[in-house]
């Protein structure tokens, strides 16, 4: 009997993140599957940190990323590169991950090649095409073609359900960024020591980089940060920028050099993690961290107008607070004085999973027909 052929397809660092564990369940079975990974590099630097921490070496590099990149070139450049990949490899399955330009260009151009596609954490949904922009119609999109779903939660099943996706190969199996966590932390924790944290001082970790924040949403973060840290003197908050101009450029202009604010380049997956965990709240708008930060206890704060997280609103491990300056600072402060509200939201219960959730998709892999 020949072994599955499996094509791993990604290109940012959460994608590589979010695939990296069932990487290595693939490798772990290699006397079943021949394991072929291919990265786009949508994003490079921020990709390559994760594939060095997971040690993953890929079979093809597209390295598409180009100094000011669109979704047009972004999305030309995989259906077409994708489509010389699979000729080469002729894959039995190929599995994409999530909601990225990437994979929905990946997932498509495998489409055309009809080769059956597996999607990793299908089912999310917002219901609003612009909130994200544009990865709640690249994850429609995916789910509308792939042949294998593998949903996160209960709630992504039935988003399936509703539209009507055909079930046949649609499967609950967690979400396996739990299961890079857990790696992580329990086995690479990082030293931390050069951000210069005041160990003294509570620390509230900040992400925010999404299109839809762009603009005055962006300003009002910024200004909600200010105020916090004005109002709460035995705090800290530490901001990961990401490079994006207009991300970047409004970020420095009204948070640098302000006192107990410590905005850095975006951190390795590694340094991260352990930063999740030494932190006291998370504000965020990453879709990521608001399965991740939960699993460590951290309540989460998710700067955005929608989730496609809805789990994690119900169970109460993250509270959806918007963009608005002063509703972003009501909800904060909150939690950073109201012990009982904190201790609510830290020890409620992860909806996302226990960490097998690769060692799930490998197990209904290995039933594919080739």
């Amino acid at each position: 009997m020949s072994k599955i052929r499996v094509l791993t397809v990604f290109g940012t660092r959460p994608e590589a993140i979010k695939m990296a564990p069932l990487i290595k369940e693939l490798e772990k079975n290699s006397d079943i599957f021949e394991s072929i990974v291919c990265v786009t590099a949508q994003h490079r630097e921020m990709l390559d940190s994760v594939l060095n921490l997971f040690e993953i070496k890929p079979n093809y590099d597209l390295n598409i990323m180009k100094a000011n990149q669109n979704l047009w070139s972004i999305t030309s450049d995989v259906l077409l590169k994708m489509k010389e990949v699979y000729e080469e490899v002729q894959p039995d399955i190929v599995l994409v991950h999530g909601d990225t330009t990437t994979s929905m260009a990946a997932g498509l151009s495998a489409f055309y090649a009809k080769i059956p596609v597996g999607h990793v954490e299908a089912g999310l949904r917002t219901f609003d095409k612009y909130n994200p922009f544009p990865e709640e119609i690249n994850r429609v999109v995916v789910d509308s073609l792939c042949e294998y779903h593998f949903a996160p939660t209960d709630t992504s099943i039935q988003n399936l359900k509703d539209a009507q996706i055909n079930m046949k190969h649609a499967y609950k199996t967690g979400n396996t960024v739990i299961d890079a966590l857990f790696y992580i932390v329990n086995n690479k924790e990082a030293d931390i020591s050069y951000l210069g944290l005041d160990k003294t001082k509570r620390t509230v970790l900040v992400t925010a980089h999404r299109r839809e924040n762009f603009g005055e949403p962006i300003k009002n973060i910024c200004h909600s940060i200010i105020k916090l840290v004005e109002e709460n003197k035995d705090i800290q908050v530490i901001y990961p920028v990401h490079p994006n101009p207009n991300i970047k450029n409004t970020v420095y202009k009204l948070l640098d050099k302000k006192e107990r604010i410590i905005l850095t380049e975006p951190l390795d997956y590694a340094p991260f993690s352990t930063l999740m965990k030494k932190s006291y709240l998370i504000m965020t708008d990453s879709g990521g961290v608001q399965e991740e930060a939960p699993s460590l206890g951290k309540p989460v704060l998710v700067l955005r107008k929608t989730t496609e997280r809805p789990e994690a609103v119900e169970y109460g491990t993250v509270k959806l607070v918007g963009t608005e300056m002063e509703n972003i600072f009501n909800e904060a402060d909150n939690l950073l004085n109201n012990e009982i509200e904190y201790k609510k939201m830290s020890e409620a219960i992860n909806p996302y999973g226990d960490g097998t959730a690769s060692a799930q998709i490998i197990s209904i892999l290995k039933n594919i027909k080739c």
